[in-house]
């Protein structure tokens, strides 16, 4: 089909609640995107950080392909191997918690905020969470989203969620009471602008949970698996959660999510009180494990860490030829570029040079490439969005 006929076809039979570039992808590899009209794309924000290690990685596909003759999906009232090998692989990279297994962020967010209403004490209902934060789009996660953008439509949200400034000690200190199951927070805010969180404040936050009987959840569904340099983002601070969520790049394009929660909070999620029939599939769990399996292999942990580092500073030095680029901020290859005023018209010309980039918060722009990236493509991605901003000015 021609990109013209393709998005007719989307036009009449697909519900229009994204905003599509003008694209048709036919084609994944690597650090690359190929569409309908043989133009080949840079991609530095792949599949929104799911394909971490780059599009189609062969071990990942080859997992793909030899689960697929095996067994694609058992119900959960039956064991599997996938399955209980992955959640050992994440539990001996993180600290050692259980895992139950969905099929996405805001699932992962979901079970996180049911387990905390169930572990802690009988009217402990209320969850803290942080101004620019994002958790997900069911009722419970957009509400927990404390961006008011995403409650348009659909008020009254549920009751018993507290907003603080991200960052603000004070703000967080003064929001504690008896009533608080949890606070859930990103190590890095994602769609916030990627704000980085200090350590004084998770700090803050582990001692004032362990005072009131209260959980410590950290939502890791971007920063989790690898992206910032180590296999989770906490993994910089000297603080451990109760609970972790993360989806995104776990699968490595396959839709999976998991929650891990300490081995003590873990057994309050009893039979009957939460359940996904999709989540822990058996394809999705060979992904998974492929996925680590290659991050350890290649080296791409320490990968990400050293082309953070080289792409920050290619950054820094557009800033001193671009007044638009007020600062630079983030984490390994979770890069933030914020900018004095919208962000939307350099991430379109930059696309139409063949090279992929996001725009989240307005003023932002994510760089966020595959953990297989190399200087050679930083350069190549620097050297248009320089162009880019040369014209723009």
């Amino acid at each position: 089909m021609t990109t013209k006929e393709t998005i007719e076809l989307f036009d009449k039979h697909v519900i229009a609640n994204y905003g599509r570039l003008p694209r048709v992808i036919v084609k994944g590899e690597g650090c690359y995107l190929y569409d309908a009209d043989g133009n080949k794309i840079l991609d530095m924000f792949p599949g929104w950080a799911v394909s971490g290690i780059g599009h189609c990685h062969p071990r990942v596909v080859e997992a793909l392909r030899r689960q697929a003759g095996e067994l694609l999906h058992i119900d959960n009232t039956f064991y599997s191997e996938p399955q209980g090998r992955l959640a050992a692989l994440l539990s001996e990279r993180a600290f050692g918690g259980k895992c139950f297994f969905c099929n996405s962020g805001a699932e992962a967010n979901e079970a996180a905020l049911k387990l905390a209403r169930l572990y802690t004490a009988e009217g402990k209902y209320r969850f803290i969470t942080a101004e620019g934060s994002f958790h997900g789009r069911t009722f419970a996660t957009v509400t927990a989203t404390a961006q008011t953008k995403y409650h348009e439509g659909f008020l009254p949200l549920l009751p018993g969620f507290t907003y603080v400034p991200y960052n603000d000690v004070a703000a967080l200190e003064s929001a504690f009471s008896d009533e608080v199951a949890a606070v859930m927070v990103e190590p890095i805010q994602g769609e916030g602008g990627i704000n980085v969180a200090t350590a004084e404040y998770l700090r803050a936050i582990r001692q004032l949970c362990d005072r009131n009987g209260a959980l410590m959840i950290l939502d890791e569904v971007q920063t989790g698996i690898g992206r910032t340099g180590k296999w989770f983002a906490y993994q910089h601070f000297d603080v451990e959660p109760d609970i972790i969520t993360m989806a995104k790049a776990l699968g490595g394009g396959v839709a999976i999510g998991a929650m891990m929660a300490k081995t003590e909070i873990a057994a309050a999620l009893v039979p009957g009180k939460h359940a996904s029939t999709f989540g822990g599939n058996c394809l999705a769990c060979a992904a998974g494990i492929a996925v680590i399996e290659a991050i350890e292999q290649d080296g791409l942990l320490e990968n990400a860490a050293q082309m953070g580092a080289y792409a920050r500073e290619k950054i820094l030095e557009l800033k001193h030829k671009h007044p638009v680029i007020d600062s630079v901020r983030g984490i390994g290859l979770m890069i933030g570029i914020q900018l004095t005023g919208p962000g939307k018209d350099i991430v379109d010309k930059c696309l139409d040079k063949g090279l992929r980039i996001n725009c989240t918060n307005n003023t932002v722009l994510r760089f966020m490439p595959a953990m297989i990236t190399d200087k050679s493509r930083i350069d190549q991605a620097i050297e248009i969005l320089d162009g880019v901003l040369s014209e723009s000015e």
